[in-house]
């Protein structure tokens, strides 16, 4: 807890000084680090450096902070200043002239990456539009591809159709589609995407992201799928060739071939369960579940979905954690139970609980009230069996209905009104991560026309051959050179030039005693003398905003706290009250006395009066 308040202590310090900032210039030192040091690329883009650290150690009201969230639209909107302006409507159309244009706006790309509209597609906006249109185009192809399936198959699962009469029934079902072989090349144009994306961030910081993990997998899981059809589709085409080899009959069924080329010819219900076939379709299923729910991953663009989404993957985290609990008591009732009917097989009403399978079963489907009590019935009079079964099926139903699914609800609900109370700053945070991830260069067109090298990929590849050679080269001299003086040097030399480094460097360490390297400057500066202007630049602004945090402190400080002087005078106004309170006490004891002197003289006389 000690840790946690300190962490909210740096993370409020943060958005404080953020929020002292009075113009571009102060936001782009605190967002960007040395804002006039940083040689930006082509696209004179910033570096960010800050808002990537702050998204990834979670400073989520710093990345939502207003003047954060304005660097940040002002560069998503790059080369489009017009279209931020615009309606929905209108940007509406201009995603769906996107969807429509998308391969010319390719080939367009091919020809001129550095003309206007190169630069246009460039930005992350249209970046974005493009990926996020690609994707929708394969998932329209994983929905064709299925639409002949609609209303049902053509053939029975114990039916067999072919082209002609000498066909092997395989090679009819192993052949690929136009719309799987599009899906393939979608398939393959996102896992060269993924490829560089391994390459420029590395494979730790890729495995971080969630996102990442989801993509290897569907990805992964499409390539075995694939790869399992063509081995059934290269195995049938085997049976086909020996059957035009050596078959003379035009009418396979009037011919007796060989097991392993006959077996080709059979219907699905004659199928081995570990036919590439089989698996190839059942992964395949298992790709496409995947691939819809990879749609989550830009719903935080959207206002209104953006915290749904997040909702939903806190959901999943709180699913994972109360995961330990329920595998904990799910195995326990399970071993439990068949241990008990194990030895019962067959003499059951059903099978359940009879083998782990069925227990698994039973159990499971029993969270969701589609398990019956007869499950624990016996045929025989084993009362004992019996009793016992029905006390631990009913006090598995209660602890898993009953407790663990309420708390799991609990959780899922408390996670959901903390997001929330707080759903703008989650929103702005998770929109952030998702525009950062289009804000770097490359990959500017998506799948499958990342396939074709672009002019400008030739142009890079030969300046990074280039820079290669001319490193191999310099290192080749620098180690003759270094062996020729090697050579020639003689001890004293040596010695001499030793000490002369050493009076150099000590020289240079007097010189920048004061200068010492910090986070916001450069460890080796070039003779222009540009990095470090810029530095002591960057320096005067992050003093300017340090001195107006402190003051803004020390006034706050001062209205909320109460000095010395202040708590003197307090006492003494107290103890002067004290005073006028004891004066104005002993003055209303003597008026009192007087008044009763008097009423006491007033009765005496009344009372003579009447003697």
């Amino acid at each position: 807890n000690d840790y946690r308040k300190l962490s909210m202590q740096c993370k409020d310090f943060v958005v404080g000084v953020l929020d002292l900032c009075r113009d571009t210039e102060e936001v782009e030192a605190i967002l960007n680090g040395d804002v006039n040091i940083h040689l930006y690329p082509e696209h004179h883009r910033p570096s960010l450096s800050r808002i990537k650290l702050a998204i990834k150690y979670e400073v989520k009201k710093f990345v939502a902070h207003p003047n954060c969230q304005q660097q940040l639209l002002t560069m998503w909107y790059e080369n489009l200043s017009g279209l931020r302006q615009q309606s929905i409507a209108v940007k509406f159309l201009a995603v769906f002239g996107v969807s429509i244009g998308l391969p010319f706006l390719a080939i367009a790309y091919w020809i001129a990456p550095c003309s206007k509209l190169g630069r246009t597609l460039r930005s992350p906006f249209m970046k974005f539009v493009a990926h996020a249109v690609s994707f929708t185009i394969f998932l329209g192809l994983l929905v064709v591809n299925a639409s002949d399936r609609f209303e049902g198959v053509k053939n029975l699962p114990n039916e067999t159709i072919t082209d002609h009469p000498k066909q092997i029934f395989r090679v009819k079902t192993t052949q690929f589609s136009w719309t799987e072989l599009l899906i393939m090349k979608w398939v393959l144009g996102m896992i060269w995407s993924e490829c560089k994306e391994i390459w420029e961030e590395g494979p730790r910081e890729y495995v971080v992201h969630l996102w990442n993990l989801l993509d290897f997998g569907m990805l992964s899981i499409f390539v075995a799928s694939f790869t399992a059809r063509f081995m059934a589709f290269l195995k049938a085409s085997e049976a086909q060739q020996y059957v035009d080899q050596y078959v003379q009959d035009d009418d396979l069924n009037n011919v007796t071939l060989p097991p392993e080329v006959a077996y080709f010819t059979y219907a699905r219900n004659k199928w081995l369960p570990s036919d590439p076939q089989i698996i190839s379709e059942g992964l395949y299923a298992i790709a496409v579940v995947l691939s819809f729910s990879r749609i989550a991953y830009i719903l935080p663009a959207n206002e209104s979905f953006g915290p749904l989404q997040i909702s939903l993957g806190r959901t999943v985290k709180d699913i994972f954690k109360f995961m330990v609990i329920f595998i904990m008591v799910f195995l326990a009732f399970m071993i439990g139970m068949f241990n008990l009917y194990s030895y019962y097989l067959g003499a059951k009403y059903n099978p359940a609980f009879t083998t782990v399978e069925e227990s698994f079963k039973t159990l499971f489907w029993s969270i969701f009230g589609l398990s019956e009590v007869i499950s624990v019935v016996l045929k025989y009079d084993h009362k004992f069996i019996e009793n016992i079964g029905y006390v631990l099926y009913g006090v598995y139903n209660v602890t898993m209905v009953v407790v663990l699914l309420n708390m799991l609800i609990a959780m899922i609900n408390n996670s959901y009104q903390e997001i929330e109370e707080d759903a703008d700053v989650e929103w702005k945070f998770a929109r952030a991560k998702l525009w950062l991830s289009y804000f770097d260069e490359g990959r500017t067109l998506p799948a499958p026309f990342n396939l074709v090298p672009s002019p400008k990929s030739f142009y890079y590849l030969i300046l990074r051959i280039k820079m290669c050679l001319i490193k191999l080269c310099k290192s080749k001299a620098k180690s003759c050179e270094n062996d020729v003086e090697m050579g020639m040097l003689n001890s004293k030399q040596r010695k001499v030039r030793f000490h002369s480094i050493i009076q150099n460097t000590e020289n240079f360490s007097g010189k920048n005693a004061y200068n010492k390297p910090t986070r916001y400057q450069v460890t080796a500066l070039p003779p222009s003398g540009f990095y470090y202007l810029g530095h002591l630049q960057h320096t005067k602004i992050m003093k300017r905003l340090i001195k107006r945090y402190v003051l803004k402190a020390q006034v706050d400080r001062e209205n909320d706290e109460v000095n010395e002087g202040e708590l003197k005078e307090i006492k003494q106004d107290i103890s002067s009250l004290r005073y006028e309170l004891l004066e104005e006490k002993s003055q209303a004891t003597g008026e009192l006395a007087k008044l009763i002197q008097q009423l006491s003289d007033k009765f005496g006389k009344t009372l003579n009066k009447d003697i």
